[in-house]
């Protein structure tokens, strides 16, 4: 492996996947450095999480290679799956369990030695000491994203996936998420994170925007506006897609 690409935690080509015959997915390519933050952004149903999963080893590609954290996607995906944290789109834990019994659940998942030590720390990074005895099915919005969070973060992954973590979250909570985004990144985490919001999306280190299953532009901020010829990133999307549904016209 090269230095160049030792430096990158996502490093994928020509990823396709289709379903009744339609590709999702269609020849996508990104590239992510470590320890960067980088949204991806598109409507729904331009196959943002469906390529998200192959990212993490859930899904194997129909085409494409790559790695992720220097892993192969396709004969290593089990290792990637220890690695990686998923934080996917709908709450995932379970309701009827208290948030420390959540994470300690997550916990013996992975195996983790010093599970109770290392739930502790989980609780008092997000906040969520004071509330660990509370079911998760009782949590607002905000709680059970932190919750989700935490759970994404107990094995100590290098690279975190979110799928749209802020949907229905009020303002306040996203902005605390946000905050803990690029805490996690300054530490050395590379995070790929899917949103709708376009003042999350001007927080990225780099943009990537997908519609109909195919990368339209990839760069910083500045450079998808150059991309689109656009002065603000609201405008710069509704281009991007305009053209790609001309082409697919």
């Amino acid at each position: 492996m090269t230095d160049a690409a030792a430096e990158l935690a996502i490093d994928v080509r020509g990823l396709v996947k289709r379903y009744g015959g339609r590709a999702v997915v269609d020849q996508v390519s990104l590239r992510l450095a470590r320890g960067r933050v980088c949204g991806f952004l598109g409507p729904n149903g331009s196959g943002k999480t469906t390529t998200i999963r192959m990212l993490c080893g859930l899904l194997t590609p129909d085409e494409g290679e790559g790695t992720c954290l220097g892993l192969d996607m396709r004969r290593e995906a089990a290792a990637i799956k220890r690695q990686v944290g998923y934080m996917t789109q709908r709450f995932g834990l379970y309701d009827d369990l208290s948030i420390r019994e959540n994470l300690d659940f997550v916990a013996r998942l992975f195996e983790l030695p010093q599970r109770r030590v290392q739930v502790d720390a989980a609780l008092d990074r997000l906040g969520l000491a004071s509330r660990q005895q509370q079911l998760a099915g009782t949590l607002s919005g905000g709680w059970k994203q932190r919750l989700a969070l935490a759970a994404a973060l107990l094995h100590r992954p290098r690279l975190l996936l979110l799928d749209e973590p802020t949907a229905g979250v009020d303002p306040k909570a996203r902005r605390e998420f946000w905050d803990e985004i690029h805490r996690l990144a300054h530490e050395g985490m590379t995070v790929l994170v899917s949103t709708h919001y376009m003042d999350e999306a001007a927080r990225c280190d780099e943009l990537v925007y997908i519609a109909y299953g195919q990368v339209l532009a990839q760069g910083s901020a500045a450079q998808v506006l150059a991309t689109a010829g656009a002065t603000d990133l609201e405008d710069a999307f509704v281009r991007l897609v305009a053209r790609a549904k001309d082409n697919f016209a």
